[in-house]
């Protein structure tokens, strides 16, 4: 009979190589937090106690502390509930587009302002999600071929999507549908449901991208935020005189040039931070385009703490940083492997999807093969909201792990 104690028999079942990945990963993201905010002198004149280095290791404690809990109970209880989270994130999510209560920046509500910090519902109406999918999903598998339960699905997914879609909040919107659509594949959707679904996302999206991309000004197009219409010019390379009047003049197409060339503006400078980096890097602090603020400050500590990374630590750094998160990705995927039954697997599945989504879209935007869509690289851009997100998400994973044998 073992006379192994019952705590240290629990701590043993924990996935120790995702925690110590985990663990890299909020080293590095302080550290580069650290050094992207200090070279702001704005930032560095804030007392102490209110650096958003600091304030992102307090996110990380919290964030830790709730994916702990989260492990004490079974994940089948938590499915269980799945549907009054759900629920309660579509609440919040209906709330944050209302005026005076959702917090309006860089012409998007997205936010809640509480006071010390601000609420962002969609990054946790994705964990929601992922939850009340799988559970909806893990039913016996011939239920899964009648069609009214494949439209429940895509009704569930759909909602929390054209909700974010509406704050507007496109990158977080379409984290949601590989997730979604991978989640019906592994549970046992009929593939035939799921190519014509895709077939049909896929015209609509070739038709949305001839609209953005070819049609005039003046002529009809799909209502959307002037800035996400150039965010797709940019990415596409698309030459902004193309869309002047034909009676044009000078001054006018010299105006367009100078908008084209300030919307490239981030996207630019982010990636001739990643190229000037080399192999080794400039050193820790020491990257000019950083330092000198040509990589906007506003956003180098957030959505381009790649490009930061990238130049300071150079090809060696980003490779470290890959490394990291493929042992929280291919961990994710031996602990679905491993689930004691479907529903376990399809949670599993479920946050790989979502945290493997987030990191190729923001790497993706910072190495100009993605447009900038302001996805956070999860647990190294700074912001509380997708801090305690991603550590909830790995805490799910974690919990699948620890009861993927019934006790």
């Amino acid at each position: 009979m073992s006379t192994t104690p019952l705590n240290q028999e629990h701590h043993e079942r924990f996935d120790r190589l995702q925690l110590a990945a985990l663990g890299g990963l909020m080293i590095i993201g302080t550290l580069f937090v650290y050094s992207a905010t200090m070279a702001n002198p704005v930032m560095a004149a804030v007392p102490w106690y209110d650096q958003a280095w600091l304030r992102q290791l307090v996110w990380y404690a919290l964030g830790l502390g709730a994916g702990a809990a989260l492990c004490v109970l079974d994940y089948h209880t938590l499915a269980r509930w799945s549907f009054v989270a759900y629920w309660v994130t579509i609440f919040f999510l209906i709330v944050v587009l209302v005026p005076h209560i959702g917090s309006m920046r860089f012409g998007a509500r997205r936010w809640i302002d509480l006071g010390p910090f601000q609420f962002q519902p969609s990054e946790f109406a994705k964990l929601a999600f992922i939850l009340a999918s799988a559970h909806f999903l893990s039913r016996p598998a011939d239920e899964l071929r009648v069609p009214l339960t494949f439209w429940k699905g895509i009704g569930l997914l759909l909602l929390p999507f054209a909700l974010t879609l509406k704050e507007p909040d496109l990158g977080s919107a379409l984290v949601l549908l590989p997730t979604g659509l991978v989640m019906m594949y592994v549970a046992g959707t009929p593939k035939g449901y799921l190519l014509k679904l895709m077939g049909a996302v896929g015209l609509l999206a070739a038709l949305f991208l001839v609209d953005v991309l070819f049609v005039p000004p003046g002529w009809w197009q799909i209502s959307m935020e002037p800035y996400q219409r150039d965010r797709l010019l940019v990415y596409f390379g698309r030459d902004y005189t193309a869309f002047a009047s034909p009676n044009a003049t000078p001054a006018e197409l010299q105006r367009l040039r100078q908008q084209e060339l300030d919307d490239q503006y981030n996207v630019r400078q982010a990636l001739i931070s990643v190229g000037s980096g080399g192999l080794t890097g400039k050193g820790w602090r020491q990257g000019t385009q950083n330092a000198l603020g040509y990589l906007p400050r506003a956003v180098a500590h957030n959505d381009f703490i790649f490009s930061v990374i990238a130049e300071e630590e150079g090809f060696i750094g980003s490779l470290i940083v890959l490394g990291l998160y493929a042992l929280v990705l291919f961990s994710g995927l031996r602990i679905a492997g491993q689930a004691r039954d479907r529903l376990g697997r399809l949670v599993a599945v479920g946050v790989v999807t979502l945290i493997f989504s987030h990191v190729f879209i923001n790497i993706g935007m910072n190495i100009r093969i993605m447009p900038v869509t302001g996805v956070p690289l999860p647990l190294l851009s700074y912001g509380g909201s997708s801090v305690l997100g991603s550590l909830i998400a790995v805490g799910l994973m974690q919990n699948v792990h620890i009861h993927r044998k019934g006790y």
